[in-house]
């Protein structure tokens, strides 16, 4: 899964915020049903994200503009998978 959070660094805050947001959304879409934890732990991100980006996004109040930055440093590796580490024989 690709993660824009820092591919959009530059760009207006809450173009940044949606699109991560767009990338939960898939990445909510392809979690399995049985995966509670983890599809639970999307929703709760992409619900934050619809409170957030709600108003006029193109002049956000700094309270806005800091929780979505905080927003977007904390979803960053949401969805990320670890490669396991070859077992040494």
């Amino acid at each position: 899964m690709s993660n824009s959070t820092d591919d959009t660094r530059g760009e207006p805050l809450a173009i940044r915020a949606q699109k991560r947001q767009s990338e939960l959304r898939d990445l909510l879409a392809a979690l399995p049903e049985d995966a509670l934890r983890e599809r639970n732990d999307v929703e709760v991100a992409i619900s934050v994200a619809d409170e957030l980006l709600t108003g006029d996004n193109a002049h956000l109040a700094e309270s806005t503009a800091a929780g979505i930055n905080r927003w977007l440093e904390n979803t960053k590796h949401l969805g990320e998978v670890t490669p396991t580490a070859p077992i040494a024989q």
